[in-house]
C-alpha cells in the first residue's frame, strides 16, 4: 500500500510563494508516475502537475507553466510542487497522487492513491 502526506500549505499574499512536498509511505515509489491535483471552492478537482518515474520528463496545466514546478527524490520519497507568483484564484487544497500504472496522465481517474490534501490560501 502507498501512502501520501502532504505539507507546507498556508497563507499568503498575493505575488508569495509557497513549495508544497508530498511525503510516500511505500515500496514503489520510483516506478509511479506522480500528480499534483487542486480543488478550489465551489470548482471541480483539477490538474495542476505530473512528474514521470524517474523525474525526467514533467507536465503543467498550460496556464501554470511557468509559475509552478514540480519535482521528485526518489531516494527520499517524495514529490515537491515549488509555486510562485502566486494569485487569489490559486486557493484551493492542493493534493498529491500516485499512479501505479507509471504513464503521467492529467486525468484523475488515472490515480489510484491519494494524499489527504494541503490548504493554500493566496490573499488579494
Amino acid at each position: 500500500q502507498v501512502q501520501l502526506v502532504e505539507s507546507g500549505g498556508g497563507l499568503v499574499e498575493a505575488g508569495g510563494s509557497l513549495r508544497l512536498s508530498c511525503a510516500a509511505s511505500g515500496r514503489a515509489f520510483s516506478t509511479y508516475a506522480m500528480g499534483w491535483f487542486r480543488q478550489a471552492p465551489g470548482k471541480e478537482r483539477e490538474f495542476v502537475a505530473a512528474i514521470s518515474t524517474s523525474g525526467r520528463s514533467t507536465d503543467y496545466y498550460d496556464s501554470l507553466k511557468g509559475r509552478f514546478t514540480i519535482s521528485r527524490d526518489n531516494a527520499k520519497n517524495t514529490v515537491d510542487l515549488q509555486m510562485n507568483n502566486l494569485k487569489p484564484e490559486d486557493t484551493a487544497v492542493y493534493t498529491c497522487a500516485a499512479d501505479p500504472g507509471r504513464l503521467m496522465s492529467r486525468d484523475e481517474y488515472k490515480y489510484v492513491y491519494w494524499g489527504q490534501g494541503t490548504q493554500v490560501t493566496v490573499s488579494s
